[in-house]
């Protein structure tokens, strides 16, 4: 039996398949390499702000996302999802108001 060997079109094009094949598996892999990286660094942060109020980043961790989530997020579903630490706390709305002549 007589194996037919495949033309050099038909071995490019098989490797070519196969290239595609491991491009989308490698993209596949450094996506969820990114989602692994953000939702690490998402949980550092929520922990943070449950335990440590006091962890500062220019003027605390929650002054700080208050004021650059709203910036960040620019869907609607996103931003209920930080509905809890978007409202300002009573603390930092008296800390903004002092020396413009409200009464808090």
């Amino acid at each position: 039996m007589t194996v037919a060997r495949k033309s050099i079109g038909e071995r490019l094009a098989q490797l070519e398949a196969q290239r595609k094949t491991l491009q989308i598996r490698l993209s596949k892999q450094e996506r969820a390499i990114d989602t692994r990286r953000k939702v690490l660094i998402g949980a550092l942060v929520l922990h943070r702000l449950e335990h440590d109020r006091d962890v500062h980043i220019g003027g605390g961790l929650a002054a700080w996302l208050r004021s650059e989530l709203p910036k960040f997020l620019t869907r609607d579903g996103d931003r209920d999802l930080f509905d809890d630490l978007l409202k300002p706390q009573a603390n930092e709305l008296s800390r903004g108001n002092v020396g413009n002549g409200s009464a808090v």
